[in-house]
């Protein structure tokens, strides 16, 4: 099984293919651009870790490219592609909504054009929880009204639902869609509260508190979002065109998170707080009722137990 994962450098992507990498049936080749959104050192430690875990098996191949550029899907013809590359983040999308547009919208549309030719067995593509925006309706489930983006980065997520939609209904391309649900975990973006947190904590530095601290976040830890990629990409149920939320249920307020971040790294937080910033939304929360029944998913890490894994692969970085 040829499977083509995008952002295979990234948080998630490089989960993704460590996973994949361990059966030794598949043949996986992943692309990334290597963009300097963040620090690239963590990309290329993460590639470096790939490559290493597929000495034995020679089943992993990275080749250096951008999804909006890209032929590879139709020079490698891979059975099934799992689209996890994209410009991530709410703040830098009003900043910089053009580039939003550009790759996440543009790239996506080049990636299924191409499937659509070689015939594609399967893909699957991440989409947000951003797109439920000012969804008042909880939990969040597939079927709730999401007319209320709130960031460009949201909207762009919303508009890839949409064309896959509509290429399925042309072409009868399968796609799968999983909205994420504010991931964290080991070698997890440094622009995300997960890290930000726990690293300043470390460092003894502030950080940034927006609000009073009473949004709340549907924190999910890798594993648990890694193995409902695998079951999508496996779609053992067949599935044609869905969108699936993939989250953990249990919405957590900042104030508390900030605790249990204290309780892990067993130091106090220091911090300035500051007013809500303009795109963030109030509360993610994920109906996991579909997940479960179409991708046997089952989260299974809480956020102390998460963050703890978190916190020691943070101090064996620096």
């Amino acid at each position: 099984m040829i499977i083509l994962v995008t952002g295979c450098a990234g948080f998630i992507g490089s989960h993704v293919c460590e996973k994949l990498i361990l059966d030794k049936n598949n043949t996986i080749i992943g692309i990334d651009n290597i963009n300097d959104y963040y620090n690239i050192t963590q990309k290329h430690n993460n590639l470096n870790m790939l490559k290493k875990l597929a000495e034995l098996s020679n089943n992993f191949t990275f080749i250096k490219d951008d999804i909006v550029t890209t032929k590879l899907i139709e020079q490698l013809r891979p059975d099934k592609v799992c689209h996890l590359a994209a410009m991530a983040g709410v703040r830098y999308s009003i900043e910089n909504p053009i580039l939003y547009s550009k790759v996440n919208i543009e790239g996506f549309i080049n990636l299924l054009d191409q499937s659509v030719k070689v015939g594609v067995k399967n893909f699957v593509y991440a989409s947000s929880s951003s797109v439920y925006g000012l969804n008042s309706n909880t939990p969040f489930s597939e079927t709730d009204d999401i007319s209320l983006c709130n960031s460009p980065y949201a909207a762009s997520k919303r508009c890839k639902e949409i064309f896959a939609s509509t290429y399925n209904q042309l072409y009868g391309l399968p796609l799968i869609g999983l909205r994420f649900f504010t991931v964290y975990g080991p070698r997890g973006r440094p622009d995300m509260a997960p890290y930000k947190f726990l690293k300043a904590i470390i460092d003894g530095t502030e950080f940034k508190k927006y609000g009073n601290g009473t949004t709340m976040r549907d924190y999910t830890y890798i594993d648990d979002i890694v193995d409902g990629i695998i079951n999508a990409i496996n779609n053992k149920n067949n599935l044609k065109c869905e969108i699936i939320n993939l989250g953990n249920s249990n919405p957590i307020t900042l104030n508390l998170f900030i605790e249990t971040c204290e309780k892990v790294s067993n130091k106090k937080a220091i911090y300035k707080t500051i007013e809500n910033q303009i795109g963030d939304v109030p509360l993610t929360y994920a109906n996991i009722n579909k997940a479960k029944k179409l991708l046997n998913y089952n989260p299974k890490t809480n956020l102390e137990e998460g963050l703890l894994k978190t916190y020691n692969w943070i101090i064996t970085q620096n």
